[in-house]
């Protein structure tokens, strides 16, 4: 009975294990159908910008330097103090050539000699016309030549004055006082007591004493590069959103670009400058990195669309609309500008129909 059962069971196993095998190839072969995401036509504003990085600095800047060589004796001001034009901002003490110095010793020794001759020829014609033996313009030459003897003296001792004290005792100017050549704020001190300097002159551009800048004229000076410095021109509009200032942005004008570009890092870039307008409550320091955001073109209340859903073939861009619930057909659109993000859209669709979103 038992051999008669058991294959029966078998069999039956056997049968049992094949469905299921058949049950689970044909669940491993369903596949759920695809459903594409759609989204609609929007009415918008759209602003095509460029972004220019540069910093903010003062329209005039002005560096102080010194007109005498020496060392600086004394400094007057400190960064960040307001000074107003002929300020003191230090003093130098003159350190003379020993050369020069000689030699105007020497040119003092002279003049006096000449100066004790001359006077010595005055007495004796004085004396002499007191006689009746001289005439009166033979005295009268005397005179002159006296007088010439003690310019010549006066202009030795001013010269030996200068250039052992830089003061001159004739005219009063005091060549060893470094003055604010405009009014504005201390930026920097670019020397310490002790340090030797410089006087500027024809031959020497001098040391650098100090900057001094009217902080209440600020420009934004960046840079562009060449792919977009043609859409830009003179006066047009910025958003100016300064590193140190956050979540702000302050109005600025486009006030200047460079003719020429220069090449950075492999790209070429032109030089702007800007006029920016800070509000009264923020003050904006020197040097402070900042982004321009020039407005090149601007679009309101137009047609536009996700940039994700456009596409294209052979340059013609278009989109897929949705005719019926899951099925589309391509239409061809006709396209404005665009921000990155969204584009404006000039033909081919409403703002009724379902775009097909692409890779969904």
């Amino acid at each position: 009975m038992i051999r008669r059962v058991l294959p029966f069971f078998a069999g039956l196993a056997v049968l049992g294990v094949f469905a299921l095998t058949l049950a689970f190839l044909a669940w491993k072969s369903f596949e759920p159908p695809v459903v594409h995401e759609t989204e609609a036509p929007f009415v918008t504003n759209i602003v095509l910008k460029t972004v220019a990085t540069g910093a903010i600095v003062p329209r005039n800047e002005v560096a102080i330097k010194s007109r005498v060589s020496g060392v600086v004796s004394q400094l007057a001001v400190e960064p960040g103090q307001l000074v107003s034009r002929g300020d003191r901002i230090a003093s130098i003490q003159i350190i003379p050539d020993m050369v020069t110095l000689n030699n105007a010793q020497s040119q003092v020794q002279s003049t006096k000699i000449s100066l004790d001759d001359s006077q010595a020829e005055l007495d004796r014609a004085e004396s002499l016309f007191q006689q009746r033996v001289i005439s009166t313009s033979e005295v009268e030459s005397a005179r002159v030549a006296f007088s010439l003897r003690s310019q010549e003296h006066q202009a030795a001792l001013s010269n030996l004055q200068l250039i052992k004290d830089g003061v001159s005792h004739r005219t009063g100017n005091i060549s060893t006082e470094v003055t604010s050549t405009v009014d504005g704020m201390v930026l920097s001190v670019d020397v310490k007591n002790g340090q030797s300097v410089i006087e500027s002159n024809t031959f020497n551009e001098g040391t650098t004493i100090g900057l001094v800048a009217d902080m209440s004229d600020m420009i934004f000076e960046g840079n562009i590069d060449e792919s977009e410095v043609g859409k830009i021109r003179e006066g047009m509009a910025l958003d100016i959103m300064v590193g140190a200032i956050e979540n702000r942005s302050f109005p600025g004008t486009l006030e200047y670009i460079s003719p020429k570009g220069l090449v950075e890092e492999g790209a070429v870039q032109f030089a702007i400058k800007a006029q920016i307008k800070p509000d009264d409550d923020v003050f904006i320091r020197a040097g402070s990195s900042a982004n321009a955001d020039i407005v090149l073109e601007r679009a309101a209340d137009v047609l536009a669309i996700n940039e994700s859903v456009l596409q294209f073939d052979e340059g013609q861009a278009y989109v897929e609309v949705e005719t019926a619930p899951q099925r589309f057909e391509r239409r061809d659109v006709e396209v404005g500008i665009s921000d990155g993000i969204k584009i404006q859209v000039l033909d081919g669709i409403t703002v009724d129909d379902r775009l097909k979103r692409r890779g969904a």
